[in-house]
Formats: C-alpha cells, sequence, structure tokens
C-alpha cells in the first residue's frame, strides 16, 4: 500500500539526485560544517547554534575569492561588497560584545566620526586588508562566543541609544543581522562566480 501524494516521485536517498531547484547546494552536504549541530537542545543552545549557523554562512560565501572579488562592488551607487559585509561584520559583533556588553574601552575597529561607513567604504581590493577583515571577525567572534557562553541569558546591556537590552534578544538580533546580510552575499557571490545556493 502506498501512503501520502500518489503524484510524488519516489526519492532513493542514497542516490544524488538531480536538483529540484536552480540554487542547487552550495557546498557538499558532506563538508558543511553548518551541519551537525545542537538540535533539540535548551534556549542557550538554540540561539547559539543559530547564530553559528549564520556566521559560517558569511564564511563560506566569502571563501575561496581573491581580494579583488572580495572587495567588488554589488551596482552603483552601493559600495557593497562581501568584504564591506565581512568588515562591517566585525564592526558588529566588536560594538555590541565587546563595547555595549562587556563594558571594554577599545575603539571601533572601521567606523569613526569622519567615516561613518568606513567598514564598506574601505574595503579595497588589498590583500593585506582582506587578511586584516579576516582576522579581525575571527577575533571579534571568538569574543562574543566565549561572552555568550559564560554569561547568564538575562544579563542587560544597552544598545547604542543607551536602552536596555539583554544578552537573549542581542543573540536574537545577531540572527537577525547575519541573515539579512547573507541574503546580500547571496546575491554578491553569484554576481561574481555564478554559484548560488544557502
Amino acid at each position: 500500500m502506498v501512503c501520502g501524494n500518489p503524484n510524488q516521485r519516489a526519492v532513493d536517498h542514497g542516490a544524488v539526485t538531480k536538483p529540484q531547484h536552480r540554487a542547487d547546494r552550495f557546498i557538499d552536504p558532506e563538508s558543511d560544517p553548518r551541519e551537525g549541530g545542537t538540535s533539540l537542545g535548551d534556549e542557550r543552545a538554540t540561539l547559539v547554534e543559530y547564530l553559528r549557523a549564520q556566521r559560517l554562512t558569511l564564511q563560506l560565501k566569502c571563501q575561496g575569492l581573491d581580494a579583488n572579488q572580495l572587495a567588488r562592488r554589488s551596482v552603483e551607487p552601493s559600495t557593497l561588497s562581501l568584504l564591506g559585509l565581512l568588515r562591517h561584520m566585525a564592526e558588529v559583533e566588536r560594538k555590541w560584545f565587546r563595547q555595549r556588553f562587556a563594558g571594554q574601552d577599545v575603539p571601533n575597529r572601521y567606523q569613526s566620526e569622519n567615516e561613518p561607513d568606513g567598514d564598506f567604504d574601505g574595503a579595497v581590493a588589498d590583500q593585506a586588508i582582506v587578511d586584516e577583515a579576516w582576522a579581525a571577525w575571527r577575533d571579534e567572534v571568538a569574543f562574543a562566543e566565549q561572552f555568550a557562553h559564560e554569561t547568564d541569558l538575562n544579563f542587560v546591556g544597552r544598545d547604542g541609544a543607551g536602552e536596555p537590552i539583554s544578552l537573549r534578544e542581542l543573540l536574537v538580533h545577531m540572527i537577525e543581522e547575519y541573515a539579512r546580510h547573507n541574503g546580500h552575499a547571496d546575491l554578491l557571490r553569484e554576481r561574481i562566480d555564478g554559484r548560488v545556493g544557502q
């Protein structure tokens, strides 16, 4: 007896099947670092896992490209680029976790009063700038991960306007921030080398 929709084709899960959509997988599932994370975890584990996957998605979208490709702008007059997104997210991680939550008196990495869009404007095709951006992003992510691991979800920091916000809310906000920019990254990467997918 066959159950379910009779119009659906049988799928052999042990074999590679023809993609159903134009947006084929960006990476082989066997080597996808986003797979195999926490499942059915508690609140912290769930928030941290979703944020981990979003961070890794940005990393994957930027991998394998040279400085010229990473710095390539979307369309004029936009200054949006993958390198700019990497620098921007390093700045966002730093502002939220180091400055606003940990209370560290550290300067911004790229933005300033004179260059409020320095994260994007300074994203130029120079390998030294690319290397620095990767190092900055990894450093800020490592700090944020450690802070989120050691700090109660009810811990209250301050947003950019000085209003109170819990670590729980911040983690949701960071998932949202990465997800929004990963949509940009999808389009930027497709424009560079035609690769599409999650």
